[in-house]
Protein backbone atom coordinates (compact mmCIF):
# COMPACT_ATOMS: atom_id res chain seq x y z
CA UNK A 1 0.00 0.00 0.00
CA UNK A 2 1.32 3.62 -1.23
CA UNK A 3 1.90 5.81 2.36
CA UNK A 4 3.99 8.21 0.99
CA UNK A 5 0.83 10.75 -0.40
CA UNK A 6 -2.73 12.03 1.48
CA UNK A 7 -4.16 14.19 -1.40
CA UNK A 8 -6.21 13.07 -3.76
CA UNK A 9 -4.87 15.18 -6.58
CA UNK A 10 -1.18 13.81 -5.90
CA UNK A 11 -1.90 9.88 -5.70
CA UNK A 12 -4.00 10.08 -9.37
CA UNK A 13 -0.71 11.75 -10.57
CA UNK A 14 1.69 9.47 -8.86
CA UNK A 15 -0.49 6.49 -10.25
CA UNK A 16 -0.62 8.58 -14.02
CA UNK A 17 3.14 9.15 -14.31
CA UNK A 18 3.57 5.23 -13.06
CA UNK A 19 1.45 3.55 -15.65
CA UNK A 20 -0.41 6.08 -17.62
CA UNK A 21 -2.30 3.51 -20.05
CA UNK A 22 -3.34 1.03 -17.93
CA UNK A 23 -6.79 1.14 -17.25
CA UNK A 24 -8.46 2.43 -13.40
CA UNK A 25 -12.21 2.42 -13.80
CA UNK A 26 -14.47 0.16 -16.03
CA UNK A 27 -17.99 1.94 -16.05
CA UNK A 28 -20.83 -0.16 -17.84
CA UNK A 29 -19.95 0.86 -21.22
CA UNK A 30 -16.40 2.76 -21.46
CA UNK A 31 -12.81 2.29 -19.37
CA UNK A 32 -11.06 5.08 -17.98
CA UNK A 33 -7.11 5.17 -18.12
CA UNK A 34 -4.83 6.82 -15.12
CA UNK A 35 -3.68 9.56 -17.55
CA UNK A 36 -7.78 9.66 -19.01
CA UNK A 37 -8.48 10.35 -15.32
CA UNK A 38 -4.86 12.45 -14.68
CA UNK A 39 -5.99 14.54 -17.61
CA UNK A 40 -9.62 15.27 -17.19
CA UNK A 41 -9.43 16.81 -14.05
CA UNK A 42 -7.19 19.24 -15.20
CA UNK A 43 -9.35 19.94 -17.48
CA UNK A 44 -12.04 20.49 -14.87
CA UNK A 45 -9.58 22.39 -12.75
CA UNK A 46 -8.78 24.88 -15.01
CA UNK A 47 -11.94 25.39 -16.14
CA UNK A 48 -13.09 26.06 -12.73
CA UNK A 49 -10.46 28.16 -11.96
CA UNK A 50 -11.97 30.62 -14.83
CA UNK A 51 -15.43 30.59 -13.77
CA UNK A 52 -13.28 32.18 -10.38
CA UNK A 53 -13.59 29.61 -7.88
CA UNK A 54 -10.68 29.61 -5.22
CA UNK A 55 -9.53 27.10 -2.31
CA UNK A 56 -12.25 27.41 0.30
CA UNK A 57 -15.00 27.75 -2.27
CA UNK A 58 -17.60 25.47 -2.40
CA UNK A 59 -19.07 23.50 -5.97
CA UNK A 60 -22.16 21.25 -5.27
CA UNK A 61 -22.13 18.07 -7.53
CA UNK A 62 -25.36 15.85 -8.42
CA UNK A 63 -24.21 13.58 -10.98
CA UNK A 64 -24.80 9.99 -11.21
CA UNK A 65 -21.51 7.54 -11.38
CA UNK A 66 -19.60 8.19 -14.62
CA UNK A 67 -16.50 9.75 -15.55
CA UNK A 68 -17.37 13.22 -15.61
CA UNK A 69 -18.21 12.51 -11.60
CA UNK A 70 -14.79 11.46 -11.07
CA UNK A 71 -12.81 14.23 -13.17
CA UNK A 72 -14.59 16.71 -10.97
CA UNK A 73 -13.99 15.15 -7.76
CA UNK A 74 -10.20 15.56 -8.59
CA UNK A 75 -10.57 18.67 -10.39
CA UNK A 76 -12.08 20.67 -7.35
CA UNK A 77 -9.04 18.90 -5.11
CA UNK A 78 -6.61 19.91 -7.35
CA UNK A 79 -7.43 23.44 -6.96
CA UNK A 80 -8.55 23.20 -3.52
CA UNK A 81 -12.57 24.40 -3.82
CA UNK A 82 -14.21 21.88 -1.33
CA UNK A 83 -17.13 19.60 -3.19
CA UNK A 84 -20.61 18.68 -1.64
CA UNK A 85 -21.59 15.93 -3.16
CA UNK A 86 -25.50 15.18 -3.24
CA UNK A 87 -27.84 12.23 -3.60
CA UNK A 88 -29.59 12.70 -6.43
CA UNK A 89 -32.72 11.35 -5.25
CA UNK A 90 -33.20 15.11 -3.26
CA UNK A 91 -34.95 17.78 -4.32
CA UNK A 92 -37.22 20.96 -3.32
CA UNK A 93 -36.32 21.82 0.52
CA UNK A 94 -33.58 19.54 1.54
CA UNK A 95 -32.17 20.44 -1.71
CA UNK A 96 -32.77 24.31 -0.98
CA UNK A 97 -31.50 23.53 2.39
CA UNK A 98 -28.16 22.28 1.32
CA UNK A 99 -27.20 24.13 -1.50
CA UNK A 100 -28.13 27.35 1.10
CA UNK A 101 -26.23 26.17 3.78
CA UNK A 102 -22.91 24.79 2.38
CA UNK A 103 -22.66 28.81 0.55
CA UNK A 104 -22.59 26.69 -3.07
CA UNK A 105 -21.70 29.10 -5.78
CA UNK A 106 -21.53 26.67 -8.51
CA UNK A 107 -23.18 23.13 -8.69
CA UNK A 108 -23.02 20.24 -11.48
CA UNK A 109 -25.47 18.84 -12.68
CA UNK A 110 -27.14 15.97 -14.95
CA UNK A 111 -29.59 17.50 -17.45
CA UNK A 112 -32.06 14.75 -16.42
CA UNK A 113 -32.03 16.88 -12.43
CA UNK A 114 -31.60 20.07 -14.22
CA UNK A 115 -35.46 20.97 -13.64
CA UNK A 116 -35.02 20.41 -9.45
CA UNK A 117 -32.79 23.78 -9.96
CA UNK A 118 -35.30 25.75 -11.61
CA UNK A 119 -37.84 25.43 -9.46
CA UNK A 120 -35.93 26.36 -6.18
CA UNK A 121 -33.75 29.37 -7.70
CA UNK A 122 -35.81 31.71 -6.57
CA UNK A 123 -34.66 30.45 -2.90
CA UNK A 124 -31.14 30.22 -3.59
CA UNK A 125 -29.02 32.54 -1.98
CA UNK A 126 -25.50 32.00 -3.15
CA UNK A 127 -25.22 29.68 -6.49
CA UNK A 128 -24.24 31.90 -9.28
CA UNK A 129 -23.46 28.90 -11.82
CA UNK A 130 -24.86 25.66 -12.90
CA UNK A 131 -22.75 23.13 -15.43
CA UNK A 132 -24.76 20.54 -16.64
CA UNK A 133 -23.81 17.57 -17.79
CA UNK A 134 -25.71 15.98 -20.48
CA UNK A 135 -28.16 17.57 -23.32
CA UNK A 136 -30.47 20.39 -21.94
CA UNK A 137 -33.30 22.52 -22.71
CA UNK A 138 -34.44 23.02 -20.19
CA UNK A 139 -35.42 26.90 -19.23
CA UNK A 140 -32.92 29.12 -17.54
CA UNK A 141 -33.48 31.44 -15.07
CA UNK A 142 -31.69 34.54 -15.85
CA UNK A 143 -29.59 35.40 -12.47
CA UNK A 144 -28.00 32.11 -12.98
CA UNK A 145 -25.56 31.60 -15.29
CA UNK A 146 -25.39 27.98 -16.97
CA UNK A 147 -23.05 26.24 -19.27
CA UNK A 148 -22.30 23.14 -20.96
CA UNK A 149 -20.02 20.97 -18.93
CA UNK A 150 -18.81 19.34 -22.43
CA UNK A 151 -18.39 22.63 -23.84
CA UNK A 152 -16.77 24.38 -20.47
CA UNK A 153 -14.43 21.36 -20.54
CA UNK A 154 -13.09 21.48 -23.65
CA UNK A 155 -11.76 24.47 -24.07
CA UNK A 156 -10.42 24.14 -20.99
CA UNK A 157 -5.71 23.28 -20.59
CA UNK A 158 -5.32 19.63 -19.16
CA UNK A 159 -1.90 21.53 -17.57
CA UNK A 160 -1.45 21.21 -14.13
CA UNK A 161 -2.19 24.17 -12.17
CA UNK A 162 0.00 25.17 -8.88
CA UNK A 163 -1.91 25.21 -5.62
CA UNK A 164 -0.91 24.29 -2.49
CA UNK A 165 -2.88 21.40 -1.25
CA UNK A 166 -2.20 20.14 2.02
CA UNK A 167 -3.84 16.65 3.97
CA UNK A 168 -5.41 18.89 6.56
CA UNK A 169 -6.96 20.92 4.36
CA UNK A 170 -11.28 20.57 3.63
CA UNK A 171 -11.91 18.28 0.90
CA UNK A 172 -15.96 18.44 0.80
CA UNK A 173 -18.52 18.17 2.90
CA UNK A 174 -20.98 15.72 3.53
CA UNK A 175 -24.25 16.27 4.58
CA UNK A 176 -25.88 13.95 7.30
CA UNK A 177 -29.64 13.03 8.22
CA UNK A 178 -30.99 15.01 10.43
CA UNK A 179 -32.15 13.40 13.74
CA UNK A 180 -33.58 16.24 16.04
CA UNK A 181 -32.81 19.18 13.32
CA UNK A 182 -31.65 19.64 10.01
CA UNK A 183 -29.00 18.12 8.24
CA UNK A 184 -25.73 18.44 9.27
CA UNK A 185 -22.77 19.50 6.59
CA UNK A 186 -19.96 17.17 7.96
CA UNK A 187 -16.57 18.91 7.31
CA UNK A 188 -13.56 16.30 6.08
CA UNK A 189 -10.02 17.00 5.07
CA UNK A 190 -8.14 14.85 2.62
CA UNK A 191 -5.96 13.29 5.61
CA UNK A 192 -10.08 11.91 7.35
CA UNK A 193 -10.53 10.17 3.84
CA UNK A 194 -6.99 8.55 3.36
CA UNK A 195 -7.59 7.14 6.84
CA UNK A 196 -10.79 5.17 5.85
CA UNK A 197 -9.21 4.16 3.21
CA UNK A 198 -6.22 2.89 4.54
CA UNK A 199 -8.54 1.30 7.39
CA UNK A 200 -10.05 -0.42 4.70
CA UNK A 201 -6.56 -1.91 2.84
CA UNK A 202 -5.44 -3.26 6.39
CA UNK A 203 -8.81 -4.68 7.18
CA UNK A 204 -9.45 -6.51 3.90
CA UNK A 205 -5.62 -7.18 3.06
CA UNK A 206 -5.99 -5.55 -0.45
CA UNK A 207 -3.18 -5.55 -3.09
CA UNK A 208 -2.56 -5.07 -6.98
CA UNK A 209 -3.98 -8.58 -7.74
CA UNK A 210 -7.66 -7.44 -6.42
CA UNK A 211 -10.85 -6.21 -8.70
CA UNK A 212 -12.82 -4.22 -6.69
CA UNK A 213 -16.63 -3.95 -7.62
CA UNK A 214 -19.43 -1.20 -6.58
CA UNK A 215 -22.83 0.17 -7.36
CA UNK A 216 -22.65 2.34 -4.66
CA UNK A 217 -22.88 6.31 -5.72
CA UNK A 218 -20.13 8.63 -5.47
CA UNK A 219 -22.25 10.82 -3.44
CA UNK A 220 -21.33 8.04 -0.24
CA UNK A 221 -18.42 7.41 1.63
CA UNK A 222 -18.19 4.08 0.55
CA UNK A 223 -17.99 4.45 -3.12
CA UNK A 224 -15.73 6.94 -2.47
CA UNK A 225 -13.04 6.21 0.15
CA UNK A 226 -13.54 2.56 0.34
CA UNK A 227 -13.38 2.01 -3.55
CA UNK A 228 -12.05 4.45 -5.27
CA UNK A 229 -9.47 5.73 -3.12
CA UNK A 230 -8.45 2.00 -2.08
CA UNK A 231 -7.49 1.26 -5.41
CA UNK A 232 -5.66 4.17 -5.88
CA UNK A 233 -3.75 2.82 -2.62
CA UNK A 234 -3.01 -0.85 -3.64
CA UNK A 235 -2.48 -0.31 -7.37
CA UNK A 236 -5.97 -2.46 -8.36
CA UNK A 237 -8.47 -1.72 -10.46
CA UNK A 238 -12.01 -0.91 -10.33
CA UNK A 239 -15.34 -2.01 -11.72
CA UNK A 240 -18.31 0.71 -11.07
CA UNK A 241 -21.80 0.69 -12.13
CA UNK A 242 -24.72 2.86 -11.74
CA UNK A 243 -26.86 0.69 -10.25
CA UNK A 244 -27.35 -2.61 -8.05
CA UNK A 245 -28.44 -5.35 -9.77
CA UNK A 246 -29.40 -8.72 -7.63
CA UNK A 247 -30.39 -10.79 -10.46
CA UNK A 248 -27.28 -9.70 -12.90
CA UNK A 249 -24.66 -9.52 -9.73
CA UNK A 250 -22.72 -12.72 -9.83
CA UNK A 251 -22.84 -12.57 -13.17
CA UNK A 252 -20.73 -9.50 -13.34
CA UNK A 253 -18.31 -10.90 -11.09
CA UNK A 254 -17.62 -13.95 -13.22
CA UNK A 255 -17.36 -11.53 -16.42
CA UNK A 256 -15.36 -9.02 -14.80
CA UNK A 257 -13.08 -11.11 -12.63
CA UNK A 258 -13.93 -9.35 -9.25
CA UNK A 259 -12.38 -10.23 -6.33
CA UNK A 260 -14.22 -8.40 -3.71
CA UNK A 261 -17.20 -5.75 -2.97
CA UNK A 262 -18.52 -4.06 -0.24
CA UNK A 263 -22.10 -3.83 1.12
CA UNK A 264 -24.37 -2.26 3.14
CA UNK A 265 -28.36 -2.20 4.54
CA UNK A 266 -29.81 -5.46 2.39
CA UNK A 267 -27.51 -6.41 -0.17
CA UNK A 268 -26.71 -9.48 1.24
CA UNK A 269 -30.11 -10.40 1.74
CA UNK A 270 -31.49 -9.54 -1.26
CA UNK A 271 -28.85 -11.89 -2.64
CA UNK A 272 -29.37 -14.56 -1.10
CA UNK A 273 -33.27 -14.14 -2.00
CA UNK A 274 -32.07 -15.06 -5.75
CA UNK A 275 -33.20 -18.52 -6.48
CA UNK A 276 -30.04 -20.76 -5.90
CA UNK A 277 -27.68 -21.80 -8.68
CA UNK A 278 -25.82 -24.84 -8.97
CA UNK A 279 -22.34 -22.15 -10.02
CA UNK A 280 -23.58 -19.88 -6.90
CA UNK A 281 -20.33 -20.92 -5.38
CA UNK A 282 -18.06 -20.60 -8.62
CA UNK A 283 -17.37 -16.79 -8.38
CA UNK A 284 -14.02 -15.03 -8.38
CA UNK A 285 -15.11 -13.43 -5.34
CA UNK A 286 -13.08 -14.09 -2.17
CA UNK A 287 -14.21 -11.12 0.21
CA UNK A 288 -16.48 -8.50 1.55
CA UNK A 289 -17.06 -5.92 4.12
CA UNK A 290 -20.01 -3.49 5.21
CA UNK A 291 -22.05 -3.25 7.22
CA UNK A 292 -24.83 -5.14 8.76
CA UNK A 293 -23.78 -8.21 8.54
CA UNK A 294 -27.68 -10.27 8.84
CA UNK A 295 -27.30 -12.99 11.82
CA UNK A 296 -29.73 -15.11 10.36
CA UNK A 297 -27.88 -15.69 6.98
CA UNK A 298 -24.30 -14.90 7.89
CA UNK A 299 -23.17 -18.91 7.76
CA UNK A 300 -25.59 -19.76 4.53
CA UNK A 301 -24.35 -16.64 2.90
CA UNK A 302 -20.37 -17.72 3.07
CA UNK A 303 -21.48 -21.18 2.34
CA UNK A 304 -23.59 -20.50 -0.69
CA UNK A 305 -21.40 -18.06 -2.30
CA UNK A 306 -17.75 -18.98 -0.66
CA UNK A 307 -17.18 -15.38 0.18
CA UNK A 308 -15.85 -14.24 3.70
CA UNK A 309 -17.16 -11.46 5.16
CA UNK A 310 -15.41 -8.75 7.76
CA UNK A 311 -18.03 -5.92 9.07
CA UNK A 312 -17.26 -2.52 10.05
CA UNK A 313 -18.76 0.43 12.25
CA UNK A 314 -18.07 3.55 11.48
CA UNK A 315 -20.22 6.99 10.71
CA UNK A 316 -19.43 10.03 8.39
CA UNK A 317 -18.03 11.65 10.83
CA UNK A 318 -15.78 9.10 12.07
CA UNK A 319 -15.15 6.88 9.70
CA UNK A 320 -14.14 3.29 10.60
CA UNK A 321 -13.81 3.48 14.28
CA UNK A 322 -14.56 -1.18 14.48
CA UNK A 323 -14.40 -3.64 12.31
CA UNK A 324 -15.04 -7.07 12.53
CA UNK A 325 -12.24 -9.83 10.53
CA UNK A 326 -13.65 -12.68 8.21
CA UNK A 327 -10.25 -13.89 10.49
CA UNK A 328 -11.52 -13.95 13.94
CA UNK A 329 -15.07 -12.85 12.89
CA UNK A 330 -17.25 -13.05 16.21
CA UNK A 331 -21.19 -13.66 15.26
CA UNK A 332 -23.49 -10.20 16.36
CA UNK A 333 -20.22 -8.16 17.45
CA UNK A 334 -19.51 -5.04 14.93
CA UNK A 335 -15.91 -5.90 16.19
CA UNK A 336 -13.24 -3.96 18.37
CA UNK A 337 -11.73 -0.46 18.25
CA UNK A 338 -8.93 -0.41 15.07
CA UNK A 339 -5.67 0.93 16.53
CA UNK A 340 -6.17 4.40 15.06
CA UNK A 341 -9.06 5.09 17.82
CA UNK A 342 -10.43 4.84 21.18
CA UNK A 343 -14.34 3.29 21.56
CA UNK A 344 -15.82 3.28 24.97
CA UNK A 345 -19.43 2.76 25.96
CA UNK A 346 -20.71 5.55 28.19
CA UNK A 347 -23.57 6.48 30.15
CA UNK A 348 -25.60 9.43 30.36
CA UNK A 349 -23.04 11.25 32.63
CA UNK A 350 -20.14 10.07 30.33
CA UNK A 351 -18.71 7.41 32.83
CA UNK A 352 -17.48 4.68 31.38
CA UNK A 353 -19.61 1.53 31.23
CA UNK A 354 -18.49 -1.77 32.23
CA UNK A 355 -18.27 -4.72 30.16
CA UNK A 356 -22.01 -5.99 29.37
CA UNK A 357 -23.89 -2.58 30.17
CA UNK A 358 -25.68 -1.06 27.47
CA UNK A 359 -24.55 3.07 27.02
CA UNK A 360 -23.57 5.15 24.46
CA UNK A 361 -20.81 4.47 22.21
CA UNK A 362 -18.58 6.70 21.88
CA UNK A 363 -15.04 7.39 20.20
CA UNK A 364 -12.27 9.61 20.01
CA UNK A 365 -8.91 9.30 17.56
CA UNK A 366 -5.36 8.90 18.24
CA UNK A 367 -3.93 10.96 15.33
CA UNK A 368 -4.28 14.13 14.37
CA UNK A 369 -7.31 15.25 11.47
CA UNK A 370 -8.33 11.39 10.66
CA UNK A 371 -12.35 12.26 11.85
CA UNK A 372 -14.29 15.52 10.68
CA UNK A 373 -12.90 18.77 11.61
CA UNK A 374 -16.53 19.95 12.33
CA UNK A 375 -20.20 20.41 11.09
CA UNK A 376 -20.13 23.42 8.37
CA UNK A 377 -21.77 26.12 9.82
CA UNK A 378 -22.89 24.98 12.96
CA UNK A 379 -19.93 25.02 15.71
CA UNK A 380 -22.63 24.58 18.29
CA UNK A 381 -23.40 21.24 17.01
CA UNK A 382 -19.71 20.35 16.98
CA UNK A 383 -19.07 21.17 20.50
CA UNK A 384 -21.98 19.82 21.54
CA UNK A 385 -21.08 16.29 19.62
CA UNK A 386 -17.37 16.50 21.33
CA UNK A 387 -18.92 17.00 24.78
CA UNK A 388 -15.87 15.88 27.23
CA UNK A 389 -13.75 15.56 24.44
CA UNK A 390 -15.66 12.34 23.04
CA UNK A 391 -17.51 12.26 19.81
CA UNK A 392 -20.78 10.66 20.62
CA UNK A 393 -22.34 8.85 17.76
CA UNK A 394 -25.59 8.76 19.57
CA UNK A 395 -25.76 4.86 19.06
CA UNK A 396 -26.30 2.47 21.80
CA UNK A 397 -24.21 -0.46 21.95
CA UNK A 398 -22.17 -2.69 24.82
CA UNK A 399 -19.26 -3.96 24.94
CA UNK A 400 -17.93 -7.69 26.13
CA UNK A 401 -14.69 -8.98 28.51
CA UNK A 402 -12.93 -9.49 25.55
CA UNK A 403 -13.46 -5.15 23.99
CA UNK A 404 -15.52 -6.59 21.29
CA UNK A 405 -18.85 -4.22 20.83
CA UNK A 406 -21.94 -4.87 20.24
CA UNK A 407 -24.38 -2.69 18.68
CA UNK A 408 -28.02 -2.59 19.99
CA UNK A 409 -30.34 0.29 18.63
CA UNK A 410 -29.98 4.18 17.56
CA UNK A 411 -30.67 6.57 19.54
CA UNK A 412 -31.31 8.72 17.24
CA UNK A 413 -34.55 9.23 15.14
CA UNK A 414 -33.10 8.18 11.52
CA UNK A 415 -34.65 5.85 9.34
CA UNK A 416 -32.36 3.14 7.78
CA UNK A 417 -33.95 1.60 4.72
CA UNK A 418 -31.74 -0.32 2.33
CA UNK A 419 -28.16 0.95 2.60
CA UNK A 420 -29.85 5.18 2.88
CA UNK A 421 -30.10 7.06 6.22
CA UNK A 422 -33.95 8.87 6.00
CA UNK A 423 -34.47 11.52 8.47
CA UNK A 424 -37.47 11.56 10.35
CA UNK A 425 -37.06 15.24 10.83
CA UNK A 426 -36.97 16.12 6.82
CA UNK A 427 -39.70 13.40 6.53
CA UNK A 428 -42.06 15.06 8.99
CA UNK A 429 -41.35 18.06 7.78
CA UNK A 430 -42.40 18.00 4.30
CA UNK A 431 -46.02 15.81 5.76
CA UNK A 432 -46.51 18.92 7.61
CA UNK A 433 -46.42 21.04 5.27
CA UNK A 434 -49.77 19.36 3.42
CA UNK A 435 -52.52 21.70 4.45
CA UNK A 436 -55.21 18.79 5.87
CA UNK A 437 -52.12 17.69 8.34
CA UNK A 438 -52.07 18.64 12.10
CA UNK A 439 -48.94 16.68 13.33
CA UNK A 440 -47.04 13.76 12.08
CA UNK A 441 -43.64 11.47 13.27
CA UNK A 442 -41.83 9.39 11.27
CA UNK A 443 -40.99 6.08 12.73
CA UNK A 444 -38.74 3.26 11.42
CA UNK A 445 -40.40 -0.45 11.24
CA UNK A 446 -38.75 -3.89 10.68
CA UNK A 447 -38.54 -4.40 6.95
CA UNK A 448 -38.35 -8.18 5.59
CA UNK A 449 -35.43 -7.18 3.46
CA UNK A 450 -33.37 -6.34 7.18
CA UNK A 451 -33.13 -2.72 8.24
CA UNK A 452 -36.74 -0.67 7.97
CA UNK A 453 -39.35 1.16 6.36
CA UNK A 454 -40.65 4.10 6.99
CA UNK A 455 -43.97 4.52 9.15
CA UNK A 456 -45.90 8.11 9.26
CA UNK A 457 -48.13 8.75 11.73
CA UNK A 458 -50.46 11.41 10.73
CA UNK A 459 -52.97 13.70 12.83
CA UNK A 460 -55.44 15.49 10.40
CA UNK A 461 -56.70 18.52 11.37
CA UNK A 462 -60.00 18.93 12.54
CA UNK A 463 -62.98 18.93 10.17
CA UNK A 464 -60.77 18.02 7.13
CA UNK A 465 -59.76 14.60 5.40
CA UNK A 466 -56.88 13.37 3.66
CA UNK A 467 -56.16 9.62 1.76
CA UNK A 468 -53.05 7.97 2.12
CA UNK A 469 -52.74 8.00 -1.84
CA UNK A 470 -52.94 12.10 -1.64
CA UNK A 471 -50.55 12.62 1.24
CA UNK A 472 -47.87 9.96 -1.22
CA UNK A 473 -48.37 12.47 -4.36
CA UNK A 474 -48.16 15.10 -1.59
CA UNK A 475 -44.75 13.96 -0.75
CA UNK A 476 -43.15 12.71 -3.99
CA UNK A 477 -42.87 16.31 -5.12
CA UNK A 478 -41.03 17.56 -2.25
CA UNK A 479 -38.07 14.36 -1.24
CA UNK A 480 -36.29 11.44 -2.17
CA UNK A 481 -37.76 8.33 -3.36
CA UNK A 482 -36.97 6.26 -1.14
CA UNK A 483 -37.99 7.96 1.59
CA UNK A 484 -41.27 8.42 0.69
CA UNK A 485 -43.43 6.36 3.55
CA UNK A 486 -44.56 2.90 2.72
CA UNK A 487 -46.59 2.66 6.15
CA UNK A 488 -49.40 5.51 7.00
CA UNK A 489 -51.75 5.21 10.19
CA UNK A 490 -54.38 8.09 11.04
CA UNK A 491 -54.70 8.63 14.64
CA UNK A 492 -56.16 11.49 17.21
CA UNK A 493 -52.76 11.85 19.29
CA UNK A 494 -49.16 11.25 19.82
CA UNK A 495 -47.65 10.38 22.53
CA UNK A 496 -45.62 12.82 24.77
CA UNK A 497 -43.47 13.49 27.54
CA UNK A 498 -43.64 16.42 29.59
CA UNK A 499 -41.46 18.56 27.66
CA UNK A 500 -43.65 17.93 24.94
CA UNK A 501 -41.67 15.68 22.67
CA UNK A 502 -43.31 12.79 20.95
CA UNK A 503 -42.03 9.37 22.69
CA UNK A 504 -41.12 7.66 19.32
CA UNK A 505 -40.52 4.53 21.29
CA UNK A 506 -43.84 3.68 22.17
CA UNK A 507 -44.52 4.13 18.05
CA UNK A 508 -42.01 1.56 17.61
CA UNK A 509 -43.31 -0.81 20.48
CA UNK A 510 -46.46 -0.50 18.57
CA UNK A 511 -45.42 -0.88 15.20
CA UNK A 512 -47.71 -2.12 12.42
CA UNK A 513 -51.13 -2.21 13.66
CA UNK A 514 -54.14 -3.33 12.25
CA UNK A 515 -55.21 0.03 10.72
CA UNK A 516 -51.77 0.80 8.87
CA UNK A 517 -52.08 1.43 5.63
CA UNK A 518 -49.66 -0.14 3.28
CA UNK A 519 -49.44 1.25 0.12
CA UNK A 520 -46.93 -1.75 -1.48
CA UNK A 521 -50.22 -3.66 -0.94
CA UNK A 522 -52.85 -1.36 -2.67
CA UNK A 523 -49.92 -1.32 -5.58
CA UNK A 524 -49.48 2.41 -5.08
CA UNK A 525 -46.34 2.78 -7.06
CA UNK A 526 -43.65 5.52 -5.71
CA UNK A 527 -41.73 7.62 -9.42
CA UNK A 528 -38.07 7.60 -8.94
Amino acid sequence: MYQGIETFGKIVEHRAKLKPAARFVRFESSDLTYDQFHRSGNQVANAFKWLGLTKGNTCAVMLPNSPEFLAVWLGLTRIGVIEVPINTAFRGDLLTYILNKAECQVIVISSQWVDRINQISDDLLHLQHVIVVGEDDHPIPNKIGWYSYSDLISKASDSEIEVTIQPEDSSLILFTSGTTGPSKGVILTHRANFSVAKTACELMKYGPEDRLFTAFPLFHVNARYTTILVALLVDCDVVMHSKFSASRFWDICRKEQITAFNFMGSLLTMLMKQPERDEDGDNPVQKAFGAPTPLEIYEAFEERFQVKISEVYGSTELGTALYNPASSFRKGSCGFAVPIFEVEIHDEYDNPCPPGVTGEIVARPKKPDIMFSGYYGMPEATVESWRNLWFHTGDLGRMDEDGYFYFIDRNKDVVRRRGENISSYEVERVINDHPAVFESAVIGVPSELSEEEVLALIIVKEGLEIEPEELLDFCQERMAHFAIPRYIRFVKELPKNTSQRVEKYKLREEGITEDTWDRELVGYVVRR
